[in-house]
């Protein structure tokens, strides 16, 4: 029984990773066969940023991770945690496993492959970023206990490495005599956007919403959403290409009163 219960629960989590295409479900049973993962998308399938590419804010700090890995090379301090986390959530959704190649980073977009190399004695690792941190002055990346075992960041605790982003893995494992191969994916500034101004349950509200401001906001639209449990009218201004472009939207439409406007995806 257990092991029939074990094996829907995988089928289950696959399935759902391969439905979303952007968060893994699990430390080591979200990979393909070939080894890859999947690229994120820039949205969640309800047409919102993903969380882990908006900005957040840890201990008074902002940050605001990278649209793209590409041409990503820093120098600096990693560290490494490990039991205290050991099976704790991590920023994208999986489990930490601290014997898995992984790694925090505060801004790379989630599943970027890095080479982290040791200035000092030469050991490098390559590892999958799926967490944030490490939130400390001057330390650039956080490594898997297994991953600074193999950097030798292990038993000093830190050291001063080069962090290259490889991109995200397309086949290959780079182990066992299996070359990997890494793509960089599109930039998270490109893509389909919108400024969403409101959401309502009734839709004659959301109706005289975008009837009041697109005289002045241009082409305003009401976008129908069933949450399963509830159905939502979405009020929506604009459509563009470019991350940017919707963002100077947003920021508009917020200084002209309407303090609920956010950039979405369409």
């Amino acid at each position: 029984m257990w092991a029939l219960l074990r094996e829907s629960l995988i089928f289950l989590s696959i399935t759902l990773l391969i439905s979303f295409s952007c968060l893994s479900c699990g430390s080591k049973k979200a990979t393909y066969p070939d080894g890859s993962y999947p690229v994120p998308a820039t949205t969640k399938p309800d047409g919102t940023p993903l969380p882990t590419q908006r900005p957040y804010t840890v201990n008074g700090r902002t940050y605001n991770p990278l649209p793209t890995a590409e041409g990503y090379r820093e120098t600096g301090i990693a560290s490494w945690y490990g039991p205290n986390f050991h099976g704790r959530s991590t920023s994208n959704g999986e489990k930490y496993d601290m014997e898995a190649m992984t790694a925090a980073h505060k801004t790379l977009p989630m599943n970027t492959w890095v080479q982290v190399a040791n200035i000092k004695t030469g050991q490098s690792a390559v590892v999958r970023v799926n967490d944030r941190g490490p939130f400390v002055d001057k330390r650039i990346i956080d490594l898997s206990k297994a991953a600074a075992r193999q950097v030798g960041v292990l038993a000093p605790g830190t050291a001063m490495v080069e962090v290259t982003a490889l991109g995200y893995r397309r086949q290959g494992t780079g182990v066992n005599n299996v070359p990997a191969q890494y793509e960089q994916p599109a930039s998270y500034n490109e893509g389909m956007f919108t400024v969403q101004v409101g959401a309502f349950t009734n839709q004659n509200n959301a109706e005289r919403l975008a009837g009041q401001i697109r005289a002045n906001w241009g082409e305003t639209f009401v976008v129908r959403y069933d949450r399963g449990d509830q159905i939502f009218y979405r009020v929506r201004v604009g459509r563009f290409t470019r991350l940017e472009q919707a963002e100077a939207l947003q920021s508009k439409l917020r200084d002209a009163g309407l303090n609920e406007a956010i950039t979405v995806g369409w």
